[in-house]
C-alpha cells in the first residue's frame, strides 16, 4: 500500500506542477482547434468526430494519448437512455429465472449439438463411400500441400477420415459426460438459488463502478495535466508506411512548402497535432511518468475488481457452507464479506492486482512498439515482436484465471495469496474433468444470455429510431445516421448484462469451489457429513443422507 501511494505521489505532484488542463479542457481536432470553445467560430461543435474510430482501438493509445486518425468538429446528438435500463432490467429477471430455465436451455441446447454430430458422422461416412472409388482420392494431405482452394482438400477420402474421427470423439464424449453436465447444471441452479437469498450482490457492481470511476478520472486528470505540460507539437501523419518522416516533427505554417510534402513516399501526408511536449529535462521523463500513470492506474483497476470477486466470494461461501439454508446464513453477508477483505486480505488483493498489472503493462508497450515499427522494413523484428504479444497476452490469461481462484480461497479461509493460490490450482486439477465441463456450460449460458439481452435491446433500438414503434414515434430523434447511437446501446446493453453475469458467475465458481473442497473433506457420515445442497448430492449417487 506504501508503494502504491509513494507512485501516486511521485506521478502527480511534477503533473501538478507543471501541467495547464486549460489546453486539454476543449477536445482538440487535427488541426489544433478546440471544440466548443466560446467565442469562437467551433462555439457550436464541441463533440469531436473521429473519421475512423476503430484506429482509437488499441492499447498503446493509453501511452500516446493521440488516436491516428483524422478528427474534424460535428454536431451533438440527442440520445436516450432507457435502452440502457431496459437491459438492465432483463438483466436481471434473466438471472433470476434461470433456476428454472438453465437445465431446459442446456439440455435443448446439448440434444441439439448431439443430434448435429450425429449428422456430421454420417455425412462423412457417406462421402467416404462416394470418394472410396474415385481415381485419385487415396492422395494423402501431406503430398498435396497448402492450397488456398478448399475444395481440393474435400476431394481427398483422408480428409473425411479425419472429420469423421474427430466428430466421433466430440460424440462419444458429450454422451460419456452427461453426468458431469448434470453437476454443472445443478451448480447453475445452486448460483440462482444463492443469488436469490442474497439479492444484494447483484447490485455490488454498481459499487466496483463508482471506484473504477474514481480510479479512471486519476488517471485521466493526471494524464491531462502530464500531457498539457507544454506546447503543441505536430507531427506528419503519412497514409504511406514507406514515408521516412512519418511522426517526425513538422510547423503547419511551412509543412506545404517543405520537401516532406512533395516527396513521392509521403504522398498525402499532413502536419497534424499530436500533443503538447518540450524540450526540458522534465520533458524528457514525461513519457515514463505516463508509464508510471498508467501503471498505477491498471493496479488500481485490477484491485477494485480483486476486492469485488473477494468480498463476492465469502459471501456465496458463507451460503454454501450453511447447514440449514437460508436459516443458517448470517445476517448481511456481503457487508460482512466486505469488511473482512478490507481489514484482512488488502496485502494479497493488492499483490495480485501487482502481477496482472505489470503484464498488462508489458502488453501495452509490446503494442506501442509495434506501433513504432509498423514502417520499418524488418521482417524478423515484427515476427519476434508478434511472439511476444502472443506469449503476454496466453501469460495475462493464465494470471487473471489464477487469481480470479486465489481470491477465492482467500476469501474462504483467509491464507494469504501465494497460499491461496497454490491451494487452489491443486484443488482445481484434482477436478480437471469437472473444471473443463463446468466451465464451458456456464461460458456458453451467459454469453447467450448476453447476446440475448444485448441483441433484443438493440432491436428495439432500432425499431425506435427508426420511427417504426407507433406508440412512441413521435418521441424519436431526427437522425440522419443512426448506427452510432444503435451501436452505443448495444454495447452498453452487453456491458450492463456482462456487470450482472459477472457476479453470477463469481457465484457459480465459488460455489464449485467449495463443492470440491466439500467432496474432499467429508464422507457423507454423521461424523462428516456433507454440507452440499440435496440436488447436487443426489446427482453423485450419494445413499447417505446430508445431515
Amino acid at each position: 500500500k506504501s508503494l502504491l501511494q509513494y507512485d501516486m505521489s511521485c506521478v502527480f505532484h511534477p503533473a501538478w506542477l507543471h501541467g495547464d488542463p486549460r489546453k486539454v479542457l476543449y477536445p482538440t481536432d487535427s488541426s489544433g482547434q478546440f471544440c466548443g470553445q466560446k467565442e469562437t467560430s467551433n462555439a457550436k461543435k464541441p463533440i469531436l468526430f473521429y473519421f475512423n474510430i476503430l484506429k482509437c482501438a488499441n492499447p498503446s493509445i493509453l501511452i500516446n494519448l493521440q488516436c491516428p486518425t483524422t478528427q474534424v468538429l460535428h454536431l451533438p446528438l440527442l440520445m436516450h437512455t432507457w435502452c440502457l435500463l431496459l437491459s438492465l432490467a432483463v438483466s436481471l429477471v434473466f438471472i433470476l429465472l434461470l433456476r428454472f430455465t438453465a437445465s431446459l436451455l442446456l439440455w435443448t441446447t446439448i440434444t441439439s449439438v448431439i443430434l448435429l454430430l450425429a449428422y456430421g458422422v454420417w455425412l462423412c461416412s457417406a462421402e467416404l463411400s462416394r470418394l472410396r472409388h474415385r481415381p485419385g482420392s487415396n492422395v494423402a494431405i501431406v503430398e498435396v500441400g497448402l492450397q488456398t482452394d478448399l475444395q481440393v482438400y474435400l476431394q481427398l477420402t483422408q480428409t473425411w477420415i479425419i472429420l469423421r474421427k474427430s466428430v466421433s470423439s466430440i460424440l462419444l464424449m458429450l454422451i460419456f459426460l452427461r453426468r458431469r453436465v448434470r453437476v454443472a447444471i445443478a451448480m447453475l441452479r445452486e448460483a440462482s438459488k444463492a443469488i436469490g437469498h442474497i439479492t444484494s450482490t447483484l447490485f455490488f457492481p454498481v459499487i466496483t463502478f463508482l471506484l473504477l470511476t474514481v480510479c479512471f478520472f486519476y488517471w485521466a486528470v493526471t494524464a491531462v495535466y502530464l500531457a498539457s505540460s507544454g506546447e503543441a507539437v505536430y507531427k506528419v501523419m503519412s497514409p504511406e508506411v514507406s514515408c521516412l518522416h512519418a511522426n517526425s516533427t513538422c510547423h503547419p505554417e511551412t509543412f506545404n512548402r517543405s520537401n516532406i510534402s512533395k516527396s513521392a513516399l509521403c504522398l498525402g501526408s499532413q502536419c497534424l497535432f499530436a500533443f503538447y511536449g518540450g524540450e526540458t529535462a522534465y520533458h524528457r521523463y514525461l513519457f515514463l511518468l505516463q508509464l508510471s500513470n498508467l501503471l498505477v492506474f491498471l493496479w488500481l483497476v485490477n484491485f477494485n475488481l480483486a476486492l469485488e470477486q473477494c468480498t463476492l466470494a465469502g459471501t456465496f461461501a458463507s451460503y454454501y457452507w450453511a447447514r440449514r439454508k437460508p436459516q443458517d446464513i448470517p445476517p448481511c453477508p456481503l457487508l460482512l464479506s466486505f469488511s473482512r477483505a478490507i481489514r484482512y486480505h488488502t496485502g494479497s488483493l493488492a499483490f495480485g492486482a501487482l502481477i496482472l498489472s505489470v503484464a498488462q503493462l508489458v502488453r501495452i508497450l509490446l503494442e506501442y512498439l509495434e506501433q513504432k515499427l509498423r514502417g520499418a522494413d524488418n521482417s524478423l523484428s515484427r515476427f519476434i515482436l508478434r511472439c511476444l504479444q502472443c506469449c503476454f497476452w496466453c501469460l495475462e490469461k493464465v494470471i487473471r484465471y489464477m487469481n480470479h481462484n486465489a481470491y477465492i480461497m482467500v476469501a474462504i479461509y483467509g491464507k494469504n495469496f501465494c497460499t491461496s493460490a497454490r491451494e487452489a490450482f491443486f484443488l482445481l486439477m484434482r477436478n480437471v474433468v469437472r473444471v473443463a465441463v463446468l466451465d464451458r456450460v456456464t461460458d456458453f449460458l451467459l454469453f447467450m444470455g448476453k447476446v440475448l439481452i444485448a441483441g433484443g435491446v438493440g432491436a428495439i433500438a432500432y425499431l425506435f429510431l427508426t420511427r417504426k414503434i407507433p406508440v412512441i414515434q413521435e418521441e424519436a430523434p431526427n437522425l440522419n445516421y443512426y448506427w452510432v447511437p444503435l451501436l452505443t446501446v448495444v454495447i452498453g446493453s452487453y456491458l450492463i448484462a456482462h456487470g450482472f453475469f459477472s457476479v453470477y458467475a463469481m457465484c457459480v465458481d465459488t460455489l464449485f469451489l467449495c463443492f470440491c473442497d466439500d467432496l474432499e473433506r467429508h464422507d457423507g457420515s454423521s461424523e462428516k457429513p456433507f454440507l452440499m445442497s440435496p440436488e447436487l448430492h443426489r446427482i453423485l449417487g450419494k445413499s447417505s443422507q446430508l445431515h
